[in-house]
């Protein structure tokens, strides 16, 4: 019904000059109705959605509502001075008497949205790693609030929105929720929730700060890099951590050190800093985080497997092993002890097929350059048959007591040493003049044979030195010399030869290819000769040689050693030694 007429007594008509019309307001603001009918002075009535509200100027029921205007113009104006969520409907101003009414007017109430809440506000809390889930809502609002999330000025997309009609059918309430990946986000981060809507077009904001709590960041450096062993090195364990720090733990080789907690340690660095690592360990609410390092120090050569000493068969391989440790790298050579020749650059030696000169002290040397260096000495020993080695010519003085060494190396250690002469063979003990001793020395065994008062024989006698053991047997032939004298040499342009101190003349020297005969007259010591006899006897000696040029002694020697060897038994020597004068050509009828 747009407009009622009523004819008043006096024959005028009552009319609307000013109704009602349809407004927005936003809830809170006051607002005002027109309604004006000019010379009417009957009741007037307003309705809300349908519902009287008052007569004329009493709205006490309503204490925000009241009737302004001039009444004696017909103004029935209603003021709303706070628009509520209620006031959201239909009006209309009615004149009673006059049985005319006002359109309906829709009154439209904007209600903003209440300050937005984002869930865990202020501050949202999460584990690095972790996914952000950001959960904003703006409540009673009219209409519902359009909500949009904001980071560092840009809008964030991606957002899940939702919202709930309320139980006056009027108002509405808005859920956004934001997910971030975790590589979208970053501690300290602040991210805005803002809702809005026709009646706060510039929206509300509600503002969260994040916190990505994680386990602590650790670097461990350390001072000087790299450090000599025995100087000072300073460790520095610089972490970050979400919840903070709550201690500092040090470790090396995996054992903790005592009496450190602060995040920096010192100490002085030996070599075993470089295979031991310095570990920092750092602790907060939510864990712990654990960092290793080596630290590069310089040392000389350390041993670390050693060498042992070996003993092997002759002709078997003799591998030697050696390792050191040492930092820079380090260089190893192998030599034999007295030798300055390399044999191996490498951690192990090999001697192929060794033989008895090979035995002897080898060395593992390592350098390290401008640290240090270290050697290792060990043993080789060649298991195989007796070696003798006696000075061939040994000297005494008549008629004193007199000694014949015969020094003996021999490994396994030798099973028996004997000693023969004439048709005389002695191991150990005492006969006649005569004793042999044998002792063990770290290079040998020596045997003795001391012949207690030296007579002339002696020095015209054939003394041999056997020694056996498992792997076979060796001999030594040695002939004892007066001390001070020379040895029997023949002079052809003198025609004299020297024979153990006694001077002899030759008779007429048949030479050949191979063989001298020296025909010697014995006579009267002279006065510097003692104890000689006086007999003159004839003595014919055969010396052996193979050319005019040989050394006569040495092959002589030779020859007498190899007639005199037994490889089966000792009991043999008086047999040999016969047959050995008689090849000699020494006559016996008259001499001593």
């Amino acid at each position: 019904i747009n407009q009622f007429t009523h004819f008043a007594p006096a024959g005028r008509s009552t009319v609307f000059t000013q109704q009602p019309t349809d407004l927005v307001v936003v809830a809170g603001q006051p607002v005002t109705l027109p309604c004006s009918i000019p010379g009417y002075h009957g009741m007037v009535l307003w309705l809300r959605d349908g519902m009287a509200l008052g007569v004329n100027r009493d709205l006490s029921g309503y204490p925000r509502y009241d009737i302004v205007g001039d009444h004696s113009k017909g103004e029935y104006y209603l003021l709303i001075q706070r628009t509520e969520i209620q006031d959201d409907a239909f009006f209309e101003c009615q004149a009673i008497q006059a049985a005319i009414r006002s359109r309906p007017a829709r009154l439209t109430v904007l209600v903003p949205p209440d300050d937005p809440v984002i869930v865990g506000a202020p501050v949202v809390s999460l584990r690095a790693a972790d996914h952000l889930n950001l959960t904003c809502h703006a409540d009673n609002a009219k209409p519902a609030a359009a909500i949009i999330w904001i980071r560092n000025g840009l809008v964030l997309s991606g957002a899940m929105y939702s919202k709930t009609l309320l139980r006056d059918g009027k108002r509405e309430s808005t859920v956004s929720t934001l997910y971030l990946s975790p590589s979208d986000i970053e501690s300290g981060q602040q991210i805005t929730c803002r809702a809005s809507n026709k009646a706060v077009p510039n929206g509300k904001d509600a503002t969260v700060t994040i916190d990505i709590q994680h386990l602590p960041i650790v670097n461990l450096t350390m001072e000087p890099q790299p450090a000599l062993e025995g100087n000072l090195v300073r460790f520095h364990c610089a972490a970050k951590a979400n919840p903070p720090i709550i201690y500092y733990r040090w470790a090396k080789g995996g054992n903790v050190i005592p009496d450190t907690s602060a995040d920096t340690y010192e100490v002085l660095v030996d070599h075993s800093f470089f295979t031991e690592p310095v570990s920092c360990e750092v602790t907060n609410a939510l864990g712990h985080t654990n960092v290793s390092r080596n630290v590069d120090v310089y040392f000389g050569p350390r041993m670390a497997a050693e060498p042992q000493s070996l003993q092997v068969d002759l002709g078997s391989d003799a591998v030697f092993n050696c390792a050191w440790t040492g930092n820079p790298s380090l260089t190893i050579v192998w030599m034999k002890r007295g030798s300055g020749v390399v044999l191996s650059n490498k951690n192990t030696l090999t001697l192929k097929g060794v033989k008895q000169e090979d035995a002897g002290k080898y060395v593992c040397r390592a350098v390290v350059p401008r640290v240090g260096a270290g050697e290792k000495e060990v043993s080789l020993t060649v298991n195989g048959p007796p070696t003798i080695s006696s000075t061939q010519t040994q000297q005494a003085l008549y008629g004193e007591k007199g000694q014949i060494k015969c020094f003996i190396r021999s490994t396994p250690p030798p099973d028996r040493i004997a000693w023969s002469w004439k048709e005389t063979v002695l191991e150990s003990g005492t006969s006649g003049r005569y004793t042999v001793e044998t002792v063990s020395t770290e290079e040998g065994v020596i045997s003795t044979l001391t012949m207690s008062n030296i007579v002339p024989a002696d020095f015209q006698t054939i003394y041999n030195c056997t020694a056996w053991n498992s792997f076979g047997s060796d001999t030594e032939i040695i002939r004892l010399k007066e001390q001070g004298e020379d040895n029997c040499i023949p002079d052809r342009n003198l025609g004299v030869v020297i024979l153990a101190g006694i001077r002899c003349h030759t008779g007429p020297v048949h030479l050949s290819a191979y063989t001298n005969y020296l025909h010697c007259s014995i006579s009267p010591s002279p006065p510097d000769l003692k104890g000689v006899g006086s007999a003159k006897k004839d003595i014919r000696v055969e010396i052996v040689h193979k050319d005019h040029n040989a050394a006569r002694q040495s092959e002589e020697h030779t020859n007498i050693k190899q007639m005199m060897v037994s490889e089966s038994s000792i009991i043999q020597w008086p047999r040999d030694t016969l047959q050995l004068k008689k090849h000699m050509h020494i006559d016996k009828t008259k001499a001593n």
